[in-house]
């Protein structure tokens, strides 16, 4: 699964994770984020989801779009129980336009003798 973060530069974006426990125990996840630019990522509830049996719980991804070049990352979600599996989402961004910061007006002459 591929979750795309997409927005202007600069700009910080939010994603969700749902996730499911269709089983009659609780489940406990701890979430990692790795890879090239895992360092640009965030969660900002933490790296914990419990979620209770036969229920869904969120988990929040935060992203601010640094670079004009598209980041990448995996969220890995393990966890220690038996019955439950390893899950992992490639992260990805894209700038879908610039905004200017501020505009500078200034005035010169094209060249001088």
């Amino acid at each position: 699964n591929t979750i795309e973060f997409t927005g202007a530069l600069h700009a910080t974006v939010i994603k969700q994770v749902r996730l499911k426990n269709p089983s009659k125990k609780a489940l406990i996840y701890n979430a990692i984020l790795i890879g090239r630019d895992a360092g640009d990522f965030s969660l900002p509830k933490g790296n914990t989801v419990t979620i209770a049996p036969k229920r869904q719980a969120s988990m929040n991804v935060e992203f601010t779009i640094r670079f004009l070049r598209p980041a990448e990352a995996v969220l890995l979600l393990t966890s220690s129980g038996i019955d439950s599996a390893t899950l992992t989402f490639s992260l990805k961004s894209e700038v879908k336009h610039i905004e200017p910061a501020g505009i500078l007006k200034c005035k010169s002459p094209c060249y001088e003798l």
